[in-house]
């Protein structure tokens, strides 16, 4: 059974009760006591803040104790530290190199790229850098948010103005999209091939996480999101954010190396996410499988909770009837 430590695993019991299902024996690292997902999992620790000298030595330890294999960051947070220095982790770190996460976490640096590799992306400059003549409307874009915070849209050069002094976040702006925005969950394998493709609607989101859509089988989101994984080198799981501006022209907004805030759709599509992971941690090699999920399939996600009590010890357990997925019980050898 392969041990996967999951770091900042916060709120994505998904992704982590996911991996069990797949045959993962799982281990759930956060700083905060009250993040659900590490009750979910087979072992969990409390760790330091990322920003704590002792956060890496913190993960090491769980990965001697837990004889870890794969390493598999949830948030944005982290990745940067364990692209960094996944040498001294003795497992394997489900991310690109540094210099790609460096490059998708600041979005203007993003664009940049996708320009010089012949990608299409919106229109985009530096409040600095603004051309005469702008047309409206723009977005005013955080060039390090997330979770759709700091962006705001400017229908003419007053809001721009008011927008750009608004702001406390490093901004840049950016040119509205047209027509429809899609999500494309990517996975590739450690040479940074495109294993899937899995294009989705965007129904309805919320605070920038698709909670209602549906995979489409369409060739040329699975085509364009192969394209842009492997030109950006990506390895492991990636979102690709894009819309359809044009009849066959496609433009990318934003790319996330992580599983998606909508990784239960592609997986009840047959994304085989998980299990792809565990094969790679596994030191196999796995074949491509574009297009090869369920189409139709539908989305609409819901809040639950989880109850807690202290033991005898004064450390939180589950306390409730009946739990909405399995709660692991008794942590048991890796």
């Amino acid at each position: 059974m392969t041990a996967v430590l999951f770091t900042c695993a916060g709120q994505r019991v998904d992704v982590v009760t996911a991996f069990a299902r797949a045959g993962a024996y799982t281990v759930a690292a956060d700083a905060n006591p009250l993040a659900p997902a590490i009750y979910h999992a087979d072992a969990h620790a409390i760790v330091p803040r990322i920003d704590d000298p002792g956060y890496l030595h913190a993960l090491r330890e769980l990965i001697r104790a837990h004889d870890v294999r794969l390493i598999v960051p949830l948030t944005d947070l982290d990745q940067l530290l364990l692209a960094e220095r996944r040498d001294e982790l003795d497992a394997v770190v489900l991310l690109p190199d540094a210099e790609v996460v460096r490059r998708t976490a600041d979005k203007y640096l993003a664009h940049l790229f996708f320009e010089e590799r012949g990608i299409p992306s919106p229109p985009s400059w530096l409040p600095g850098e603004l051309p005469d003549g702008l047309e409206f409307p723009v977005l005013v874009k955080a060039r390090f948010g997330f979770g759709s915070r700091d962006i705001y849209r400017a229908g003419d050069a007053g809001e721009l103005d008011f927008f750009l002094g608004y702001s406390r976040a490093d901004s840049f702006v950016q040119k509205v999209c047209p027509g429809e925005e899609f999500s494309i969950d990517v996975f590739c394998d450690l040479d940074g091939r495109c294993l899937n493709s899995i294009p989705r609607t965007m129904i309805e989101s919320k605070g920038g996480e698709s909670i209602k859509g549906m995979t489409i089988k369409d060739p040329e989101l699975i085509e364009f999101g192969r394209l842009v994984a492997e030109e950006l080198g990506i390895r492991g799981p990636a979102n690709v954010q894009c819309f359809r501006v044009a009849p066959g022209r496609h433009e990318v907004t934003d790319v996330n190396p992580r599983f998606g805030g909508a990784f239960p759709l592609p997986r009840a599509a047959g994304s085989r996410y998980p299990e792809l992971a565990l094969a790679l941690a596994r030191g196999e090699r796995p074949e491509p499988r574009l297009g090869e999920f369920r189409e139709g399939v539908v989305m609409t996600r819901f809040f639950s909770h989880l109850s807690l009590t202290a033991d005898g010890d004064g450390r939180l357990e589950p306390f409730a009837e009946e739990l909405p997925e399995p709660v692991a019980g008794e942590p048991a050898e890796a």
